[in-house]
């Protein structure tokens, strides 16, 4: 029989100790993210401070910064979180909406990104005012990735024309997130419908310059 307090045994006793550990910081870092959305929906960007989110989620500041080094870092983890959703919406649409126009191949990206923003205030005000490198790349990364997702689409589906070069869909993107940027300005909480409309309006007449030619009757 193995005695108690063998080499064996003091090997195994800090596993469940540091579980429990590993358990309470994705606890916390969950709990401080859900706090700093709840600062930026209700009371905007400029109140959701460190020790702000902090006394939100019931965590002492300085343990806070020993998950985030600075806000900047919470802005970063908490817009990562939600491109991984609203990507995944978006991915959805494009692959179940079987777009068989560019109206809908527009929609199937207008619609659920919309939506999100509408059910998440706080992507909007990380989103748009990118007050970091790091949002601002990972927003282009999203918008870059959307895109070519997009356009393979529409190529494979007919909808652009063959040799449609990718940067056509990019400057479309681009279009369309300053677009969405003055709805949002308009409208902070949801939007300005008018807006929308124009940017879908917009964004099809444009594409419609590379769509095929019709067939000759």
């Amino acid at each position: 029989m193995r005695r108690a307090g063998s080499p064996r045994d003091a090997a195994q006793a800090p596993a469940r100790p540091q579980a429990v550990l590993q358990r309470r910081g994705v606890e916390r870092v969950t709990a401080i993210l859900d706090a700093a959305e709840q600062l930026l929906e209700v009371e905007g960007y400029e109140a959701a401070t460190l020790k702000a989110v902090g006394e939100r989620a019931g965590i002492p500041t300085a343990s806070v910064y020993h998950y985030f080094a600075d806000r900047h870092q919470v802005d970063t983890e908490l817009l990562r979180r939600h491109i991984g959703q609203l990507g995944d919406a978006v991915e959805t649409a494009l692959e179940r909406g079987a777009p068989g126009s560019l109206e809908d191949a527009v929609d199937a990206v207008i619609d659920p990104m919309l939506t999100y923003f509408r059910a998440h205030p706080s992507t909007v005000e990380l989103w748009f005012a990118r007050r970091s490198d790091a949002l601002d790349d990972m927003v282009r990364a999203f918008d870059e990735a959307t895109a070519e997702q997009l356009w393979r689409l529409a190529l494979d589906r007919g909808l652009l024309r063959e040799g449609t070069p990718l940067l056509v869909v990019h400057l479309a993107f681009e279009v369309g997130s300053r677009l969405f940027d003055v709805a949002f300005r308009r409208t902070p909480t949801t939007g300005d419908d008018g807006v929308i409309d124009e940017a879908r309006r917009l964004l099809v007449a444009y594409l419609r310059t590379y769509a095929p030619d019709p067939a000759p009757t």
